[in-house]
């Protein structure tokens, strides 16, 4: 019996039914056509090139970065019974050498490459003695020095239409605009290609996108209701995943930190265990989830804002591959937005990829602020139409109560410019509020007519405001003089009341919530010290003033201070338990304990 696409799928892969365009992607590359294959991530992108692979004669070269893909796929095609194998630089001399020859001999059906080994001489010359059948390019939006995830080994690539110029070849891809699609063809000079584009949606998968008011609050209620599951909790830093693993296993969660500042072989632990066993999670830098093959991921959290909606969705897309209803969650704060825009800023890149990269980001941060279908949105930027609200996201299930903010934006913006656009969001928001801050007085921000116009909101409410104003480009964050806030044009309509503003009114935590959430609390391994040299500076001050320590502060105070380890006086005026008059008389005792305790390496670090 003649073997065909579909008594492949049945026999070797145990399906039944393609999926979406699998079939024509198929037969496709059957008819020697080279294609762009775009599939969301869980889509099956890896069948397109395999069932051709076993119905051709010769090798099927797989070009992928990723080393953990190629691991994953070999060793699941050999289970299958499919003779696979893989180059790159965890095999010996010795390991490449037996690769090698069963490649001679005509064994091996499928070959793993990574994109730097096929820009070496040596190894075009050795595929081109073997007969190739197809060239299959995954993760190929990294060609695109527009897209998210631009990698210059890429580039050569290319090359390969003229190193095997009878082979067609097979793109592929879960995340790519039109815009980064017209580049993948342009750059690997496909010829005519065949196009199978899936719709990007993943409606198993349901989108919650929240302010940062407390985050590990937050993540602890998420959590809540996923003990027991597997998932993934990103973090923009090395220092913050391990924290936040560790504070996790002490919250009686299995979970694991990997990032690639640990040592090879804790990394290869930790992805194994997330793998085989049930319940981990992992906490990680984005050097985590690309080529992890677990269908059953039931969530994915972001602590921190990804760097465009590409990168959120191509992270998000790694839960729910089984199709089962698993979550996409999500906090961020005006903190994440002036880091980002810091980091776009500092980047070694020309004025075309900042430019780009800006772009990206204000996508990212107008859909983290819709009042409408948040999938509808998130389908559009892909070039998707949702008919219908999908009833499966945040906004759809609990709509944002929204508020006209043209008032309170005005008095910001007016602050802004009163205080002659210089000074960041902890400044802007003591003068708006009528704080007496030595920073306040020293200016003479206290003889402005903005000085106190916001007293009736909270510090809270005021970033969050500062917050969506940016994300709408009223404000800009000139990251060259430390985060200044900035007036942008767009600002001048609002400021002369010709148009209105609505925005999110985001849910807060009241102070008794925050008072009753510290009550009792224990302190942190890692601040215990902190904490204890606090009490002793509580002891000296308590007996040179001939009071109770208590007097001076509470536990609960010095365990936040702990926790939140403030090094300015606008901090420190935030911590539950500290006034004016407190901050003035015991501020900078307390400020230089914390200073000397926590050390270079962590000032400045940023806090849940």
């Amino acid at each position: 019996m003649v073997a065909t696409p579909q008594s492949i799928l049945n026999d070797i892969y145990g399906y039944h039914e393609f999926r979406g365009d699998q079939e024509a992607a198929i037969n496709a590359a059957l008819d020697g056509r080279d294609s762009l294959v775009l599939q969301p991530t869980g889509g099956g992108k890896s069948i397109c090139y395999q069932i051709p692979a076993l119905l051709s004669e010769g090798v099927t070269l797989v070009v992928s970065p990723l080393i953990a893909l190629m691991q994953d796929q070999v060793a699941a095609l050999e289970v299958l019974g499919v003779d696979a194998a893989f180059l790159n630089s965890t095999l010996t001399g010795e390991q490449q050498s037996e690769v090698h020859r069963r490649l001679a001999s005509g064994s091996i059906r499928l070959l793993y490459v990574a994109p730097e080994r096929l820009a070496q001489a040596a190894t075009i010359q050795r595929l081109q003695s073997t007969p190739i059948s197809l060239i299959a390019i995954d993760e190929a939006h990294c060609v695109s020095q527009w897209g998210h995830d631009f990698r210059e080994d890429y580039l050569s690539l290319g090359k390969l239409a003229g190193h095997f110029p009878d082979v067609p070849r097979m793109a592929l891809t879960a995340t790519a605009t039109a815009e980064v699609r017209a580049e993948i063809i342009e750059q690997l000079q496909l010829n005519d290609p065949a196009c199978f584009v899936a719709p990007f949606d993943r409606p198993n998968i349901r989108y919650d996108v929240q302010a940062k008011i407390d985050a590990k609050r937050q993540l602890l209620n998420f959590l809540a209701d996923h003990r027991g599951a597997a998932g993934i909790v990103y973090c923009m830093s090395r220092k913050k995943t391990d924290a936040t693993a560790e504070w996790l296993r002490k919250e009686g969660f299995s979970a694991l930190p990997y990032h690639a500042g640990l040592d090879k072989n804790t990394r290869a632990d930790h992805q194994h265990r997330f793998v085989s066993e049930d319940g981990v999670i992992i906490v990680a830098t984005i050097a985590f989830g690309m080529g992890i093959d677990k269908p059953d991921v039931r969530f994915i959290a972001h602590l921190d804002l990804p760097k465009s909606m590409e990168s959120y969705y191509q992270e998000t897309g790694r839960a729910g591959r089984d199709g089962e209803p698993s979550t996409a969650w999500m906090v961020y704060g005006l903190q994440d937005v002036v880091r980002l825009r810091q980091m776009v800023e500092a980047s070694p890149s020309g004025e075309a990829r900042k430019r780009n990269d800006r772009s990206k980001l204000d996508a990212l941060l107008g859909w983290c602020e819709v009042t409408s279908c948040r999938r509808r949105s998130l389908l559009a930027y892909f070039g998707d139409d949702l008919q219908e609200d999908c009833g499966n996201c945040d906004v759809c299930l609990t709509p944002p109560d929204v508020f006209d903010g043209t008032e309170a934006a005005q008095k910001i913006l007016s602050a802004v410019y009163r205080t002659g656009q210089r000074f960041g969001a902890v400044h802007v928001i003591d003068v708006l509020m009528g704080k007496d801050t030595d920073k306040v007085r020293q200016h003479g921000h206290d003889r402005l007519s903005v000085y106190g116009i916001g007293a009736e909101l909270q510090q809270q409410q005021w970033r969050s405001i500062l917050r969506q104003l940016i994300a709408v480009g009223l404000l800009t964050v000139d990251t060259a003089g430390y985060g200044a806030l900035q007036l942008s044009e767009s600002s001048r309509p609002l400021l002369r009341g010709e148009i209105e503003l609505p925005l999110r009114r985001d849910l807060l935590l009241s102070r008794q919530e925050k008072k009753a959430k510290r009550k009792g609390a224990e302190v942190a391994a890692e601040d215990r010290d902190l904490f204890e040299a606090l009490r002793d500076c509580r002891k000296q001050l308590a007996d040179e003033h001939d009071v109770p320590p208590y007097v001076i502060f509470h536990d609960a105070t010095l365990r936040q201070m702990a926790a939140d380890k403030p090094q300015t006086d606008s901090a420190l005026l935030a911590i539950s338990g500290v006034g004016q008059t407190k901050l003035e008389r015991y501020g900078p005792a307390f400020l230089d304990v914390i200073g000397a305790t926590v050390g270079p390496e962590q000032k400045g670090s940023e806090p849940f």
